[in-house]
Order: structure tokens, then sequence, then C-alpha cells
């Protein structure tokens, strides 16, 4: 029995040793793909994961700040418009013009007196 034993012992190596070495050549392909693809990658001019989320983030920042500055305008136009409003001349009646000094002229629309 213990011959039995010693080769099933043996033969439980020798298969633990294989599924290492198997274990190992798949990490090693593995590796020698990925060193490909970057390759491959780099010379498409691809960008990294990295970089893409940079971007995204200052556009996303960018796009925030924009919507804040287009509130602050309509705000400010608003605030001018009703300024503008406030200000606005009044209208003159229609007998008399005002003159540069202030004072009002004479009417000259009315027909005059045979």
């Amino acid at each position: 029995m213990q011959v039995d034993n010693r080769i099933l012992d043996d033969l439980a190596r020798v298969a633990g040793g294989a599924l290492g070495a198997f274990s190992s050549l798949r990490e090693e392909a593995e590796g020698q793909l990925r060193a490909q693809l970057e390759r491959v990658l780099s010379r498409m001019d691809v960008v990294s994961r990295e970089e893409y989320e940079a971007v995204r983030a200052m556009a996303a920042k960018a796009r925030e700040e924009q919507e804040a500055m287009a509130e602050r305008l309509a705000a400010l136009e608003a605030t001018v418009a009703s300024l503008s409003a406030a200000k606005a001349p009044q209208p003159v009646s229609a007998g008399s013009e005002p003159t540069a000094a202030g004072e009002d002229k004479p009417d000259t629309t009315a027909s005059p007196a045979p």
C-alpha cells in the first residue's frame, strides 16, 4: 500500500508542477499580449483612460462655468433693461418743443390769423 501512496504522491506533485508551469506560461502569454496591444495602441495615437477622464472633467467644469455665466449675463441684462426703462425720456407734448436752454418755443404749427 505504501507503494501506491508513493506513486499517487509523485503523480500529484507532477500534476501540481505542471499546473504551476501552465499558470506561469499563461501569465507570460498575457503579459506579451498586453505589451503588444500597448504598442499597437500607442501607434494609433489613442488616449489613455486617465487622459480621457481628465479632459472629461475639464469639459464638465467648463460647461458649469458657462451656464453660470449665462445666468449672470441674463440677470445683468435684465437689470440694465429695467434701469433703461426707468430713465426713458418723458414724451413731449405736441404743442411745444423744449429748446437747448430748456425754454419752450412758441407754437408755430397754428395757422396764421388773416
